[in-house]
């Protein structure tokens, strides 16, 4: 690595139906390495893994498809509402997907653009804030839209009540109070064009940010 370059490990977080996995798609286009934490908590309960031995666990093996897979619809409904069993999934997952965000951006691989973890990557967190771990990132970056919007895009994405809605939101930080944290913030209420807009001039000063 040029001595003059820095690498920087950004967080991409918000709230649920904000917007993340759009902005995560943007910055991959534009070259940057980027891991998503929705995938690697995927990764941890698959067949043979330690992690699904240690929902099926806590869950009950009644969670395990006929096809040797997780429920994790079923899991879904057991978890939201269920503020215990919540946090004892999480205690399961979280630590395998940090520990596969560390072990990754610490990999000499390069995206085809060569904005490489030499540059920086960007890991979307959906939980960030609420798992302590905004710290282990040089930047935090929050995708972030007006909370009406939030819910209606939940509702539509996932075929959800209001209520559900309401709930399952209500189990993350509000998102004005992770926008207060933040680094940066992507203001997602508008067009796709704005929201990508946004995410390049957001890029253009990480990358600056990196070569110090």
């Amino acid at each position: 690595m040029p001595a003059d370059l820095s690498p920087l490990r950004v967080a991409l977080t918000g709230g649920i139906a904000t917007g993340k996995s759009h902005c995560l798609r943007t910055f991959a286009a534009l070259g940057v390495r980027t891991l998503d934490s929705d995938v690697l908590a995927r990764e941890a309960v698959e067949p043979g893994t330690a992690g699904l031995e240690a929902v099926l666990v806590r869950f009950g093996r009644g969670l395990l498809r006929p096809d040797g897979t997780l429920d994790r619809a079923a899991l879904g409904r057991i978890v939201f509402a269920d503020p215990t069993a919540r946090r004892d999934l999480e205690a399961i997952i979280h630590p395998l997907v940090f520990a596969a965000i560390r072990a990754r951006t610490g990999s000499p691989s390069r995206t085809p653009s060569g904005l490489g973890p030499e540059v920086l990557s960007i890991a979307d967190i959906p939980l960030l804030y609420e798992s302590g771990h905004a710290g282990d990132f040089d930047r935090v970056v929050v995708a972030a839209c007006r909370p009406d919007q939030q819910l209606e895009r939940l509702m539509a994405r996932d075929g959800l009540s209001e209520a559900d809605a309401r709930q399952r939101i209500g189990t993350q930080l509000p998102i004005e109070v992770k926008a207060e944290r933040a680094d940066y913030v992507i203001d997602t209420s508008g067009p796709l064009a704005d929201t990508d807009r946004q995410v390049a001039r957001v890029l253009e000063k990480l990358l600056g940010e990196g070569r110090r």
